[in-house]
């Protein structure tokens, strides 16, 4: 059952997909003998998890959170919050502070892509219970790596609220990477994510 937290959840999609040639999200992709567009197969660990997700899209996208709201079935689209982004044009950052801004009192963040349907629940639960304890920062580890997703603390809300550009938080972790509080994951899904349509040859490799 999904665990209701003081820790908010966001999933950004809002990106363009322009290296994939068309919306990656609505790929339909086969895991586990299901086939469901490739952004359900990234929700459903986020839905074992929280109760309540806030999902980054990008302007006029009612069309696409009902498709998806449809595949995911009613008791799981009840659980998503759809937030359209004004300036997510501008890169990812401006996505991952809107999706901060609209939980601006939460106790921490839980930053998830929506392009990586391999990342497996206790990944994700993991860096939730580690903000929970107290840490900072907190990144899932394979083979001594970082992956997704990242969750960051309340006392990282202006350095969020004010990132610019595509990259992301990238630069906070590496700035504060000695605070940063690791899960041992066994599992190489937390690397998996698609930008290209070669990269959907790849994702079957990303597995526990």
């Amino acid at each position: 059952m999904p665990e209701i937290s003081k820790i908010a959840a966001i999933v950004l999609a809002a990106g363009s997909s322009s290296r994939f040639g068309a919306n990656k999200l609505l790929y339909p992709l086969t895991l586990g003998g299901v086939t469901k567009p490739l952004i359900v197969h990234s929700l459903l660990p986020w839905l074992e998890v929280f109760g309540q997700i806030t999902v980054v899209v990008s302007n006029n996208s009612d069309q696409f959170c009902n498709e998806i709201n449809t595949e995911l079935g009613k008791l799981n689209a009840t659980a998503i919050r759809w937030l359209e982004c004004e300036n997510s044009t501008t890169g990812m950052s401006a996505s991952l502070a809107c999706g901060v801004r609209a939980n601006i009192n939460a106790l921490g963040w839980m930053i998830g892509l929506a392009d990586m349907p391999k990342v497996p629940s206790a990944a994700i639960a993991g860096v939730r219970d580690l903000l929970l304890e107290g840490a900072c920062l907190a990144a899932p580890f394979f083979d001594g790596k970082r992956g997704h997703p990242v969750g960051f603390a309340s006392n990282y809300k202006e350095d969020l609220l004010m990132l610019q550009g595509d990259t992301g938080a990238r630069h906070l972790l590496e700035r504060d990477k000695v605070d940063l509080l690791q899960i041992e994951i066994n599992d190489s899904g937390i690397f998996g994510d698609v930008d290209t349509q070669a990269d959907l040859q790849n994702i079957w490799h990303f597995s526990d």
